[in-house]
């Protein structure tokens, strides 16, 4: 299993770049639409440019990849070699897109599941409304409430990850602890307006 980093893209993934920056093999992107569906790829390139926010494979040499510019990117492995590519903005943990990417990898017999979360946005430059932030609240717990550097309301990104992970059964998490706003090494389209994306690529080898 290997997953990248950031790499410059439009927002339209030139896959053919990507291969040349990190693995050449066929790839597994998304048309990302900030819902719950999940492609299950059963051949390496399978399911390329669907609409889905999460991908799932247990097959060696299917390369899965989401791009991201606040959102939030899980990658999830389990020993049994199962992995998969999560894009999760506020509307995918709200609609369970973690949990379902959780189920996809059981159905192809991961047991123990561990995840990853890139870059993503912090609390302190997320300023959230409040309605929406109750609506993420009723889901996935007080604790994704947070506030702003300048005291505004705000949604706490990665601890509602950590929440959603946990609904799925799911409690081994590595953060990279990185705040896409925040730093000039990431897009971020809140903070700069930025349209490219960093992409989070993970494989089986």
């Amino acid at each position: 299993m290997g997953h990248g980093g950031a790499y410059v893209t439009e927002v339209e993934p030139d896959v053919e770049a990507r291969r040349r920056a990190v693995i050449d093999a066929p790839w597994t992107w998304l048309r990302q639409v900030h819902g719950d569906t999940v492609v299950t790829v059963a051949v390496p390139g399978a399911g390329a440019g669907s609409k889905a926010d999460a991908s799932v494979t247990d097959e060696v040499g299917a390369v899965l990849a989401v791009l991201t510019a606040d959102c939030a990117p899980v990658a999830l492995v389990s020993p049994e070699g199962v992995v998969a590519a999560v894009h999760a903005g506020w509307r995918g943990l709200r609609a369970g897109v973690l949990q379902r990417a959780a189920e996809a990898a059981r159905a192809l017999g991961a047991s123990e599941l561990r995840a990853v979360l890139g870059p993503c946005i912090h609390p302190e430059c997320y300023e959230f409304g409040a309605d929406d932030l109750d609506v993420v609240v009723a889901e996935l717990g007080d604790g994704v409430r947070a506030l702003t550097a300048d005291g505004r309301p705000a949604l706490d990104v990665p601890t509602a990850v950590a929440a959603a992970l946990k609904q799925a059964g799911v409690t081994e998490l590595d953060d990279v602890g990185v705040c896409t706003a925040c730093s000039d090494d990431y897009f971020s389209w809140r903070a700069r307006g930025e349209l490219a994306r960093q992409a989070m690529v993970v494989w089986r080898d």
